[in-house]
């Protein structure tokens, strides 16, 4: 009896959150390496949310209309989401290379089960709670000076606000009042944090370091393959993953992408890769692997990992 092969479209949905997402973090510190992290990441979102927009907003369930309850939710998760998960990971990436960011991104099934447990959302089960030690444990050695490299102990816990933040904003995204159509809200998260980053780029005078002359091609090209490839084509394949596989198969990327950022940043960037940050980042893929598995299993009450980049939902 013949195997049916899987249909093209799904292998190339596959094949973009796992390489695209994973690869979101090397082109994420070409991007920065000529413009200001926090107004590159706010443009970027920005024009991503507004091709977007309009494309959700003609397909798809016409009685699904946007109320003011609608852009409000999309505020606070874009901020959450946006700013505080992608903002701070970009910002991270001048001072942690990209795949040790990767690694500690990878981590927001861990802060998802720690606060859904202390809001009563969902309790932890033997096996959760060996992934959450088995996790803390990777955390624990990339945060030891000296282990993955040059990066400062305050840059690797300044990098953990942004898996925290995900987690946060996507519990809270659960029971938020938003679209039904996912690209919709979506884009109304992305055109929300994207504003949310350029207003802080404003405060911390990053639109004055913004010189055109000095911006590099490889900078601009890495900007718009973060818009259309990581954003866009991102997250359609993903939408399109989640109707079509199990959420299990759907959130695999979550232990993959890491690995795709640690093996470019290394090819691409020369990035160091210690024995630590080897040991650190399989024990945080295997603790995400068990989380994943073992949340599928659970309630349906339970919370779900949203779509991330790095993605990322993280918002890729």
């Amino acid at each position: 009896m013949t195997r049916a092969r899987p249909a093209p479209l799904l292998v190339a949905a596959f094949a973009a959150v796992y390489l695209i997402w994973g690869s979101t973090y090397l082109a994420i510190r070409l991007a920065i390496d000529t413009v200001p992290p926090l107004a590159m990441a706010g443009v970027r979102f920005l024009i991503a949310g507004a091709l977007l927009f309009p494309i959700a907003l003609l397909t798809g369930d016409r009685e699904d209309r946007l109320t003011p309850g609608h852009w409000r939710s999309a505020l606070i998760i874009g901020v959450l989401l946006v700013a505080g998960g992608n903002g701070v990971l970009t910002l991270a990436e001048l001072h942690v290379s990209s795949g040790v960011v990767a690694m500690l991104v990878a981590t927001v099934p861990l802060w998802m089960v720690v606060l859904a447990h202390f809001r009563g959302l969902q309790r932890v089960s033997r096996l959760g709670a060996a992934g959450l030690v088995v996790g803390l444990v990777g955390v624990g050695l990339m945060l030891r000076p000296g282990s993955v490299g040059s990066a400062a102990p305050i840059w690797l816990l300044f990098t953990l606000i942004s898996p925290v933040s995900w987690a946060v904003g996507s519990i809270y995204a659960r029971g938020a009042s938003m679209p039904r159509r996912p690209l919709l809200a979506t884009s109304m998260e992305m055109l929300c944090g994207g504003a949310a980053l350029c207003l802080i780029a404003s405060v911390l005078g990053e639109w004055g370091q913004v010189h055109p002359a000095a911006i590099t091609g490889l900078s601009v090209a890495a900007f718009f393959y973060l818009v259309i490839a990581g954003s866009i084509i991102g997250y359609s394949a993903y939408v399109y993953l989640n109707r079509k596989v199990s959420p299990q198969a759907a959130s695999s990327y979550a232990y993959v992408n890491p690995l795709v950022a640690v093996v470019l940043g290394w090819g691409f960037l020369g990035e160091s890769v210690t024995a630590t940050t080897l040991v650190a980042g399989a024990l945080i893929v295997i603790a995400v692997a068990v989380l994943l598995a073992g949340g599928r299993r659970s309630s349906a009450s339970a919370p779900e990992v949203s779509c991330m980049e790095g993605g990322q939902p993280e918002v890729a």
